[in-house]
């Protein structure tokens, strides 16, 4: 064993070992060591009694690939060095050198396909495997802050066709298209509630039916890649009632893809997750069963019997599945993973006596810390991986709470970085606030 350093020579180490990784930040990143994806069984194709599970999803015994880091990273983490923060700078160079997604949200044609086939590329080089965020659906974010996507069905059809192409027979994950089973346009959900998102652009007779084409085409076009995962839009367990998102997912094709994904760029914590992924899963067991098909308003949620701010009450709608759905072996039920990139926290409430017209808590809201590192050594056997899939440090846009003044009155009323651009002020937050904490 070697002989143990003074505190006064540990630190001089680690301010060198700081110093270096922040200088080679620009020119490479190593993935984390640590995930794996489980492959998992294919099942036969789904009929009236029987749900196909995950196919086989991302080879065993591989790791997640890390892109290159935001620049904006890049920048904050030479000027903490510069300025003598050692270890703030090196625990943004441990997050930014952490796998997390690829977003892919423009270009179209062979120059999508040269995107996707670079990143394929690098990651073959690493033996690693990429995961895709493909966010180009029409009326993406209903013109929200990460507003834009193709214009057509047609468009968005070729688009997906560029993606493929780039993939090829590369292992690779797919995250299709957040939020897109959470806003779709001009929808009606099972209780009959009408959506938000009536954009004046898309026809409402149609609006609903493009948007399930085109996921179904999607999916298809991706699992027909035979090293290529996919997973559709779950939301996270502050948002659809669990009969509501199941019953989207189905309609969607979640069938014939690996699951879905739950808790994208959102804070929800883990435990929370795990219920309400569970939950999604059993509900859709139960609404393809013949004896009870299509009867996803029945099933128990975060909203019933369930009280979705007391989770101790949780247990309730766990009692309703053992009730009526029973235990269903994991490989009968749709997987699932969750984004455990900044929910070291969990959600966020506004501080006591604020009046904002609209809150926005899963909009940079202060003080979250990142979650699980990406693994597949979940505990869970419905639990496919933790995933850093929204890039954590880079912003959900400028958030307001609904006041209309463009700045922030959650964050001293300053006005948020645009979406995607690099949040300086939020990336601390995440890294000392971490839980786990970063090593």
């Amino acid at each position: 064993m070697a002989p143990s350093l003074s505190r006064h020579g540990r630190r001089v180490c680690a301010l060198a070992a700081a110093a270096a990784l922040a200088a080679a930040i620009p020119l490479t990143i190593t993935p984390a060591d640590a995930a794996v994806l489980r492959t998992v069984t294919p099942a036969p194709a789904a009929g009236p009694d029987t749900v196909t599970p995950a196919r086989a999803a991302i080879a065993d015994r591989t790791r997640f690939y890390t892109p290159a880091p935001n620049p904006g990273a890049v920048e904050q983490i030479h000027q903490l060095a510069a300025a003598g923060r050692w270890r703030l700078a090196h625990q943004l160079s441990t997050m930014v050198s952490t796998p997390q997604a690829v977003w892919v949200t423009k270009y179209s044609g062979a120059e999508l396909t040269r995107l996707v086939r670079d990143h394929v590329r690098k990651a073959a080089r690493t033996r690693s495997v990429p995961v895709f965020v493909a966010y180009n659906i029409p009326f993406r974010d209903c013109g929200a802050y990460s507003s834009g996507g193709a214009r057509t069905v047609a468009e968005y059809q070729a688009w997906i066709d560029a993606f493929a192409a780039g993939l090829g027979n590369s292992r690779a994950a797919v995250m299709l298209e957040p939020d897109s089973l959470g806003i779709i346009p001009w929808y009606t959900d099972i209780n009959g509630n009408p959506e938000w998102c009536k954009p004046a652009e898309a026809d409402p007779a149609t609006a609903q039916r493009d948007r399930f084409a085109m996921l179904n085409y999607a999916v298809d076009r991706f699992t027909a890649l035979r090293r290529t995962s996919v997973y559709l839009d779950g939301t996270n367990s502050n948002w659809l009632s669990t009969g509501d998102a199941a019953d989207r997912l189905v309609r969607a094709g979640v069938l014939r893809a690996d699951g879905f994904f739950l808790n994208v760029s959102n804070f929800e914590a883990t435990g929370r997750l795990q219920k309400y992924g569970t939950w999604v899963a059993k509900c859709i067991h139960y609404g393809t069963q013949a004896s009870t098909s299509g009867r996803y308003r029945d099933c128990a949620s975060q909203y019933r019997p369930a009280d979705p701010k007391d989770f101790s009450t949780w247990t309730l709608s766990d009692q309703w599945y053992d009730a009526n759905v029973g235990d269903v072996p994991a490989d009968r039920l749709p997987h699932f993973v969750a984004d455990t990139s900044r929910n070291g926290q969990g959600s966020w409430t506004p501080p006591a006596g604020t009046t904002w017209p609209d809150p926005m808590t899963w909009c940079n809201p202060p003080d979250r810390g990142l979650g699980a590192r990406p693994t597949t050594r979940t505990g869970d056997p419905l639990i496919d991986a933790y995933l850093w899939i929204k890039v954590p440090g880079e912003s959900d846009g400028q958030c307001d709470r609904g006041t209309g003044t463009g700045t922030d009155p959650a964050r001293g009323n300053r006005a948020d970085p645009a979406a995607g651009a690099w949040f300086p002020q939020q990336a601390v937050e995440l890294v000392r606030l971490a839980d786990p904490p970063l090593r």
